[in-house]
């Protein structure tokens, strides 16, 4: 799913659908901006039965991450989400750049422009830290074993 007018999950959506192509997946992408279009969306993902659902990142599913995660457990359709808070409030799993690192780096930052630096001069930070957070009781009320090695590289595992 994809926020309606979102440049910045143009590029997440062109690498996904490059990677599906790949391995020979197919891709369906669905826009909204509202409650009321989410649960539309959702209403044609029940006709159409995909295997899974990918949501992209943006601060509309964050505010939105309750109603994702309720109406993906109540159509059994696993998503993965770019944000650990959709995992924590029930998503399957998430995988995406870590907050807590980022703060750090907007941290570093600030401190550095208190101390007289000019923030023109910084270079543009890219996150360097990732982090796979894996939801095992909405796991298993899919139906779904997540294979040991996967729960092993996960950085938190909700029991």
């Amino acid at each position: 799913m994809n926020p309606t007018n979102a440049p910045a999950t143009e590029s997440t959506l062109r690498d996904v659908e490059a990677a599906a192509r790949a391995i020979g997946l197919q891709v369906q992408v669905f826009n909204a901006s509202t409650s009321r279009e989410i649960d539309a969306a959702f209403a044609t993902l029940v006709s159409e039965r995909p295997d899974a659902l990918f949501v992209g990142a943006a601060p509309f599913w964050i505010d939105r991450r309750v109603q994702l995660a309720q109406l993906a457990a109540r159509h059994a359709l696993p998503a993965i989400y770019q944000d650990r808070l959709n995992a924590e409030v029930g998503g399957l799993m998430s995988y995406g750049a870590s907050l807590t690192d980022a703060y750090r780096q907007f941290g570093t930052y600030v401190g550095r422009i208190l101390k007289g630096a000019k923030p023109t001069e910084f270079p543009v930070l890219q996150s360097s830290k990732f982090e796979l957070v894996i939801n095992v009781p909405t796991a298993r009320m899919l139906g779904l074993i997540i294979p040991q090695p996967l729960l092993a590289r996960a950085d938190e595992v909700i029991e």
